[in-house]
């Protein structure tokens, strides 16, 4: 077993966290009440805020914001357990790897999940874009047409233009190859 370690860093309050489900299944869509329910029962034991986010199919991509970055794995643990105890339908037990068997998980999210401490204000900024593209990336669908992100959200507070990254409404010129 790799020898992980988290570091809290005193003096930082964002970070961007990324949570996969196993194997990549594709749950998170077609189970986004309950994702959001998870959410909001986690705020109720570890205050945070959301910052921005995007929900794809497979992953989940957020900037939180707490106090002291102290809770953000309990945060995301909380989140994990709440979505696997009450999802419906739950992976066969006998379809998973004998460890996951032995921690009693349920095979619906990756045992890790990545975190970085955002830094300075160019970081945040790189970060919050990446959440806001990741619809392009996965889907190829303009992040204003993607309603599992907080993109239209930052529309309405002028950070974002409407259009921003809808390369279809754009006037490009694609003969620079020449």
């Amino acid at each position: 077993m790799s020898n992980y370690k988290r570091y809290y860093l005193k003096d930082y309050s964002y970070i961007f966290i990324t949570i996969v489900t196993y194997n990549r299944q594709k749950i998170l869509i077609d189970n986004i009440d309950l994702l959001r329910q998870s959410f909001k029962k986690t705020k109720t034991s570890y205050p945070f805020d959301i910052i921005a986010i995007s929900v794809m199919q497979d992953h989940i991509h957020m900037i939180i914001k707490e106090k002291e970055l102290q809770n953000f794995s309990k945060i995301v643990s909380s989140i994990k357990k709440y979505f696997s105890y009450n999802l419906k339908t739950k992976p066969q037990k006998e379809n998973l790897p004998q460890s996951m068997q032995t921690r009693k998980e349920a095979g619906v999210w990756q045992r890790r999940f990545l975190d970085h401490i955002i830094r300075d204000e160019n970081d945040f900024k790189n970060h919050f874009d990446y959440i806001h593209y990741n619809s392009v990336k996965h889907y190829g669908i303009s992040p204003k047409d993607w309603k599992y992100s907080s993109f239209n959200k930052f529309v309405k507070l002028n950070i974002y233009d409407n259009d921003w990254c809808d390369f279809k409404n754009k006037d490009i010129d694609y003969v620079w190859l020449e």
